[in-house]
């Protein structure tokens, strides 16, 4: 029996996700709301308190002591906490997941403009804008479809503070597991304990420019960032992004249950347990993520590249600004993985 197929019996017996189409019905509802503000039902922080700035940080482990030390931040050109560039994905996270009921959804990256800083004690009041979409062809799913949307974000003065394009993946389920395109990989990743000690020093070694600013004149062509290590990637690492970030409608009990009568196709029954879950769930539970046709839990995009904001920031400095920071995902980050982030001047 090959891996595809072992991959796919094993997808049978498990969580079994909703298996929709991309239908010409569809894709005429998506063209409908090409230029439409889409209604903000994902909505997590509102408020840049200094306990949800501390979360989101812990959660993409983040030590800066900008965005944690109310002493410190008062010495910086701020006079006092900012949240970090990606804290907005935690206040939304940039797309709405909409139209194709019961098609797999991947946010595949962000193109984000950074136009003021958020304060603690900021409110934050996001918008999102569709676009419109691209068809396309994968050798993971066969037929894909892009969503591409632009989501605006506002504090209390109705300043706008941020803007994000965004691009989504929607791909078939079973067309995925039928392909196993990724049924070959090793995982969990067999890491020697010599292996592990290396990462975990180098995990440790990470350099947060801080109080120096760092000046155009010593700066120079070819000079590489201190990388950023993240991993093994496990599931405490993905709860304490939850933690921080919920990019999706967290909620339990009967409060769950009432969002999954009005959205059937936002939950499926763990086998397991026979609890109904988010479709994120993804990320933390194996058979779900085996229904989607990947091999293991995997990373959320908004978490990668709130690691990559995390090198950029660790490398300007206080005094530094990020004004733009472009990402696109093109593999996933599976539980066991090691993520190094690195950077060079050009």
């Amino acid at each position: 029996m090959t891996e595809e197929a072992k991959l796919s019996e094993k997808d049978e017996d498990s969580a079994a996700l909703g298996d929709g189409k991309i239908t010409d019905e569809g894709l005429a509802k998506l063209r409908s709301l090409i230029g439409v503000k889409l209604r903000v039902s994902q909505q997590y922080n509102g408020l840049a308190s200094r306990e949800a700035i501390r979360n989101f940080c812990n959660g993409i482990g983040d030590p800066n002591p900008l965005y944690r030390d109310p002493e410190y931040a008062l010495k910086t050109r701020y006079g006092r906490l900012i949240a970090p560039p990606s804290w907005y994905y935690s206040v939304f996270p940039s797309w709405v997941s909409v139209g194709l009921p019961g098609v797999h959804g991947f946010h595949s990256g962000n193109d984000w403009q950074f136009l003021k800083p958020l304060y603690e004690g900021d409110t934050v009041t996001p918008e999102c804008e569709f676009l419109g979409y691209d068809e396309k062809r994968s050798q993971f799913s066969g037929r894909l479809v892009m969503l591409n949307e632009e989501a605006r974000y506002f504090n209390q003065k109705g300043e706008l503070l941020t803007k994000a394009r965004s691009w989504s993946a929607r791909a078939e389920r079973s067309a995925a597991r039928k392909t196993g395109k990724y049924a070959s990989i090793e995982l969990p990743h067999p890491w020697t304990e010599a292996e592990l000690a290396k990462i975990e020093e180098e995990v440790l070694s990470e350099e947060v420019r801080g109080a120096e600013p760092r000046y155009w004149e010593d700066v120079n062509v070819g000079d590489e960032l201190k990388p950023v290590v993240k991993g093994p990637f496990g599931l405490t690492d993905m709860i304490a992004y939850c933690v921080g970030a919920a990019p999706v409608n967290l909620l339990a009990h009967g409060m769950a249950l009432r969002m999954y009568r009005r959205h059937p196709a936002w939950a499926f029954r763990d086998p397991a347990t026979c609890a109904l879950e988010p479709i994120y769930g993804v990320h933390y539970n194996r058979a779900a993520a085996n229904s989607a046709g990947l091999p293991e839990c995997y990373d959320v995009g908004t978490q990668r590249n709130s690691w990559l904001i995390h090198l950029l920031t660790n490398w300007m400095g206080d005094d530094g600004w990020l004004r733009r920071n472009y990402c696109e995902y093109r593999r996933f980050v599976y539980f066991s993985d090691v993520v190094w982030f690195t950077g060079k001047v050009t």
